[in-house]
């Protein structure tokens, strides 16, 4: 359907009810937008494409701020390039989640008394997919409230059947690229989810812990090394020192004994240790300390593992079978008795790792697992935003993308979990291992095996841009949607993701990256800037405000705040204040069709329209460059104020307040004004739908009769420009306001009439008499008038007879306080801030403050003063 065919005005202009119900509104609308197939997206279109995937949120989650944020920006991107005529996919879908889903599970088994055990790997893997079923992906019907234009028709899941074939078709890619492959290492293991988790999986924290120094060896061998673990003494297999530290050179290579155990181990030199910190050895402890690995490695030292996956002594002797934190206060204990405390300190505050899932203390433990070897496709990554391939935004995010990228460890990838991609790989049981891709066949007969463990989640997210097109096949999607257009995500998972996606795009892609543009954006804290947390009492469910206030002001709230990479505060209040913007576009819309406001018929010459409607169209023009602009800089917080102060002062409080009067008048020029209100209107409602989709297609298609603003033309600049208009207009709104600031002065009611008399001649505002009248209810001066006050206001003069409105005599009574008053406040602050023993001592905050006051106390007493100077004498 062509725009003019949509924009067709109706026969009869529809009556809109007097206050707007969010509530009776959003839900229907959006599903009549999703039924009509506006947010579908075809692979077969010769639009240009316009991409972006929605970071998956996990099956286990609900839409919590956070969600909120993300989703209104992605949706207002979209929504607009939709309207700019592009073919646009917001690829929707969940991600499986595997550590929190399964935590899920096993907790309700719990409740029934079972384990995932008592079911075995594939009845509790069904139950899974039944609690999905059920339960999961509640926040698909709450994106639905918030308005998120998703192509619904292409959602995934990270383990549905086709991603599942993209997980297996890239592990043997690398797999057979030598890219992946399995080792023992030091991990980070979680003892409650009994997996193995990636460095950015764990969240550090200063906790208080103890540090003792312990006596190692005996007579004039011996040594003290401090440690914050002690249960892992019994895993030691050596002490090492700096080789140039002249202390312990007489040691190297010699063993010295053990406390608590009946082994001798080794002095070895390392230039890891610092001999400047502690007493210059340090015990090592290989197959519980990445560091300790590492000397073990260089040194060919045994790995004694001396705990199991709960994180429970296995070492023989009295601590066998005692918790790790148990057994560290029998440790010590044991040691004291023996005299080898040569010192403890407690509490002793250091960080600690933590499991993000569920803030359990990580244990670092020798496991096998499989990895990633990252060196070249961390090297692509990095190399894709350095030749400017890939944009990101704010640019000055890249410095610590590039911090990470380029110094990334190799990947360890295995889960000790059942629920995820499990690892498609067979073990013989003559040692053979075959790694099975999705059209070989998986070896079988007896003593074949398949690996246990399952991949890490960031795996198949890493896939998401490609894989949610089809990939590994050549689909018309993948053709036409890949590269995604814009990724759009909190920096807080710029490692996480970014860079996973990053290097599987460009290697799986053949060097296309899976994006164009990085944007990256805050989180969302509480009108205090502090972080939202249930702990704090401070979080809000997003569906709380939806429902008070509607979606828009949501949305709106949110977009306001949304300045690139910095965190977005927000309060109740905030929100309050957009449910009143949503609620003034109503009102102003309203008003305007009940005056007859279309859009029927080409505009007016400029030659026969108002300063008024000339004014108004080049500050609409200006605008229509300014969002664009801004828009292309993904400055969603400034192209929303600059809607804001567009749509609320200059439409709604100037033009459509000015346009009353013509209205009034009738005639040509009534007519006039309706179709340039009706041009603003239709305009203004265009550029504010991909924020404030609900509201404003409700209004729209009332003004217009046209189909829908989600495939409305999106609005151009035509250039028109009016300086003079504006510059008329500018100076009609300082007289106005200037006399209304003089009249709220005064203590005049706003409706209050007063006799005046307008001196307007020889000034560009003779035309606005009749405006300027209404506005500042200003009668005719008529025959008894007495000039008791008068302005001179941008070249005008307007003269007031307030003899019947107020008590001169007391009024000057009450700015004569006022005025001693802000007179001895600025007395004060100029004190303060001429004694320099003041300014020496105070902190910076409290001179600042003084020095507010001082500035507020000057523009009080010239603005009592010019208000005492305008009343007649007494």
């Amino acid at each position: 359907m062509t725009e003019n065919a949509q924009q067709q005005p109706p026969a009869t202009t529809p009556e809109l009810p007097t206050q707007y119900a969010p509530a009776e509104v959003e839900g229907p609308l959006y599903e009549r937008w999703v039924e009509r197939g506006y947010f579908s997206a075809d692979e077969k279109s010769e639009k240009p494409p316009y991409t972006v995937v929605i970071p998956p949120p996990n099956v286990t989650g609900a839409l919590h701020l956070g969600h909120a944020f993300e989703h209104t920006l992605i949706d207002a991107l979209t929504r607009r390039k939709r309207m700019q005529g592009f073919e646009t996919l917001w690829q929707p879908g969940m991600d499986h989640a595997g550590i929190a889903t399964q935590n899920v599970v096993e907790r309700e088994l719990g409740k029934e008394g079972k384990s995932r055990h008592d079911l075995g790997r594939e009845a509790f893997i069904e139950r899974v997919w039944k609690w999905k079923g059920e339960s999961g992906g509640q926040i698909s019907g709450q994106m639905r409230r918030l308005g998120d234009g998703v192509d619904w028709d292409r959602e995934r899941f990270t383990m549905d059947e086709g991603l599942s074939q993209a997980v297996q078709t890239i592990f043997k890619k690398l797999y057979d690229d030598e890219l992946i492959y399995r080792a023992e290492r030091i991990i980070n293991w979680c003892p409650r989810c009994l997996t193995a988790i990636s460095d950015i999986e764990v969240e550090y924290q200063d906790d208080d812990g103890e540090l003792v120094s312990i006596k190692y060896g005996e007579g004039d061998e011996t040594l003290v090394v401090a440690t914050t673990r002690a249960e892992t003494m019994l895993g030691d297999t050596a002490v090492a020192v700096h080789p140039d530290d002249e202390r312990y050179k007489h040691l190297v290579g010699k063993q010295i004994k053990l406390p608590l155990t009946d082994r001798t181990i080794p002095v070895v030199a390392d230039e890891h240790v610092d001999p400047e910190f502690g007493t210059g050895a340090v015990k090592v402890t290989p197959a519980h300390d990445p560091n300790d690995f590492e000397i073990g490695q260089r040194h060919s030292l045994p790995n004694i593992a001396v705990m199991d996956e709960h994180a429970v002594i296995t070492a023989h002797g009295p601590f066998q079978g005692l918790d790790r934190l148990e057994a560290r206060s029998a440790i010590v204990g044991a040691l004291r008795a023996e005299g080898r405390i040569v010192a403890e300190k407690r509490p002793y505050t250091h960080s600690v790792g933590h499991c993000s899932r569920c803030k359990t203390t990580i244990e670092p433990r020798l496991s096998m697992q499989w990895w990633v070897k990252v060196g070249p496709l961390a090297k692509a990554a990095g190399d894709a935003v350095r030749d400017g391939k890939v944009k990101i935004h704010p640019q000055e995010m890249e410095k610590r993308y590039f911090d990470w990228v380029d110094n990334l460890h190799d990947w360890c990838i295995s889960r000790q979990l059942w629920w995820g991609h499990r690892i498609p790989v067979w073990y013989g049981p003559n040692g053979e291992v075959v790694c099975v891709g999705p059209d070989d066949e998986a070896p079988t007969g007896e003593g074949w095996t398949q690996d246990n463990d399952v991949l890490d989640t960031w795996f198949s997210s890493g896939l998401w841009p490609f894989s949610t097109l089809g990939w590994p096949e050549q689909t018309e999607s993948l053709a036409k949607f890949y590269p995604n257009s814009v990724l759009v995500t909190g920096y807080d998972i710029l490692f996480f993701w970014v860079a996973r996606m990053m290097m599987f795009g460009l290697y799986a892609m053949d060097g296309t990256p899976p994006f164009h543009t990085i944007v990256l954006h805050g989180m969302v804290r509480d009108q205090f800037g502090k972080k939202m947390s249930k702990s704090f009492g401070n979080a809000v469910n997003p569906l709380d405000w939806m429902d008070k206030y509607g979606s828009d002001a949501l949305r709106f709230t949110l977009a306001r705040g949304a300045n690139p990479g910095t965190d977005v505060p927000i309060g109740e209040d905030w929100v309050q204040g957009s449910r009143n913007f949503a609620n003034k576009i109503w009102n102003a819309t309203r008003f305007a069709m009940m005056n007859g406001a279309t859009i029927e018929g080409d505009l007016p010459p400029a030659e026969q329209l108002s300063a008024t409607d000339r004014w108004v169209l080049s500050r609409l023009n200006a605008t229509v460059a300014e969002v664009d602009a801004l828009y292309d800089d993904f400055q969603f917080a400034k192209l929303s104020d600059a809607l804001f102060h567009f749509a609320w002062d200059e439409v709604f409080d100037w033009y459509v307040e000015l346009s009353k009067t013509t209205f009034m008048a009738g005639g040509e020029g009534a007519k006039v004004s309706a179709r340039v209100l009706g041009e603003v209107l239709d305009v203004t409602l265009r550029l504010l739908h991909p924020i404030v989709p609900f509201v404003t297609e409700t209004l729209w298609t009332a003004l217009t009769g046209g189909e829908s603003l989600v495939v409305a033309d999106w609005p151009s600049d035509s250039g028109f420009r009016d300086a003079g208009a504006e510059q008329e207009i500018e100076t009609l709104q300082q007289v106005i306001t200037e006399v209304r600031r003089f009249r709220a002065d005064q203590g005049l009611q706003p409706g209050q009439k007063v006799p005046a008399r307008l001196t307007l001649d020889g000034t560009a505002l003779a035309p606005h008499e009749a405006a300027i009248r209404q506005l500042l209810r200003l009668q005719p001066e008529g025959d008894a008038f007495t000039a008791t006050a008068t302005l001179p206001v941008s070249g005008a003069t307007v003269a007031l007879d307030l003899s019947g409105t107020i008590d001169v005599t007391a009024e000057r009574k009450r700015l004569a306080k006022d005025l001693a008053a802000a007179e001895k406040e600025k007395a004060q602050a100029e004190a303060k801030l001429g004694n320099e023993a003041f300014l020496v001592k105070a902190p910076d905050q409290v001179v600042d403050k003084i020095r507010g006051r001082l500035t507020k106390a000057e523009a009080d007493i010239a603005r009592l003063q010019a208000q005492l100077e305008a009343l007649p004498a007494a």
